[in-house]
């Protein structure tokens, strides 16, 4: 693994902020990637790591995901993350000690940096956190928030899903579609109610049994999601599904879903180009969440305007599938494109 100082002399944000939390053994990283739009904003990830530096590496990667998807989502944000790299996931009283620490952290930053949830974090600890800063999205609604990124997460996956069936069979109508969400947590089970209630055939697979059965549609065995035939294969769980071994056997036209990082390798996407497997890249597809943080909390919108914000998401895939089509390059790389002209606009 390398060091601190190898994965800095790498990386191509602006900021890094170590800190090593002696109190409860933790390290915190708060990764600023960019603020060519705006201050950086981006979720707090809590988790344990074989060694500090793969907690690092970690907010590198996500903070510049994280400029991409606001780039591209058209917010007034630039991208950051942040990790807490714990030994254990705290509960109780060690856990609010430690957020309020976090929080002070971010607060010493002066606004460069925004945060909100992310893995093993959520509305209730954005709450804690916003006790010692202002600078957090996301809070409780009780506390001036807008809640859980969720349901507008699902939405938004839900207009990509339709922009891409109407780019591979012409219509936008999912009748009769079939979808295979993998993964049938906050979004996922979300993502199955919306595409049922318009007539698509849904299967759901998650490694928790009783969460794919407690969702909207037909159960199907989750080491059998990469074989199974359907329409759209929507990846709603863990990252890096996509690689050299599963695209080869997928058995669908279209993936577009709301897991982070799906491609395993940037190679990847050209794995699914290759196949005419439609990829709605990840940090597009998904960004409804921050869309619905930035666009409530941030910009005050009301529900009209954050619907109409969702359904932005469709527009600007198919404009990525038109770069796409008419460069014939990977959706990936014409993704990028759209990230790059916009952040040179800046």
């Amino acid at each position: 693994m390398p060091t601190f100082e190898q994965l800095l002399e790498s990386w191509d944000g602006e900021t890094a902020v170590i800190r090593r939390d002696a109190a409860a053994g933790v390290w915190m990283f708060v990764c600023i990637h960019s603020t060519k739009l705006g201050p950086a904003g981006g979720g707090t990830r809590m988790k344990v790591y074989e060694e500090p530096a793969e907690g690092l590496r970690d907010a590198m990667r996500l903070s510049g995901a994280m400029t991409a998807k606001l780039a591209v989502a058209g917010l007034p944000l630039g991208g950051g993350k942040a990790v807490l790299a714990v030994p254990e996931i705290p509960t109780g009283e060690a856990r609010r000690d430690l957020l309020l620490r976090y929080a002070e952290l971010v607060d010493s930053l002066g606004g460069t940096y925004r945060t909100s949830s992310d893995v093993n974090t959520g509305v209730e600890d954005m709450d804690v956190i916003a006790e010692r800063t202002t600078h957090v999205f996301g809070c409780s609604e009780a506390k001036g928030g807008s809640g859980s990124p969720a349901p507008p997460t699902a939405k938004g996956v839900y207009h990509g899903i339709r922009a891409s069936v109407a780019q591979v069979f012409g219509s936008d109508e999912l009748a009769g579609r079939s979808v295979l969400i993998q993964g049938a947590g906050n979004v996922g089970a979300r993502l199955a109610e919306l595409v049922a209630q318009d007539g698509a055939d849904v299967l759901v697979a998650d490694v928790d049994r009783a969460r794919a059965e407690a969702a909207v549609g037909r159960v199907i065995e989750a080491g059998e999601v990469y074989d199974t035939e359907c329409d759209v294969y929507a990846p709603c769980a863990l990252g890096a599904t996509l690689n050299d071994e599963t695209v080869p056997r997928l058995r669908c036209r279209i993936v577009a879903g709301s897991a982070n990082n799906q491609l395993a390798e940037p190679g990847v996407a050209a794995l699914l180009h290759e196949r005419a497997i439609l990829y709605a890249p990840d940090f597009v597809i998904n960004a409804g969440g921050v869309i619905g943080i930035v666009g409530l909390e941030e910009l005050g919108w009301t529900r009209e305007q954050l619907d109409a914000g969702l359904a932005g998401i469709g527009h600007t895939l198919r404009e990525i599938y038109e770069r796409s089509e008419r460069n014939g390059m990977p959706t990936a790389e014409a993704a990028d494109a759209v990230v790059a002209a916009r952040l040179a606009a800046a």
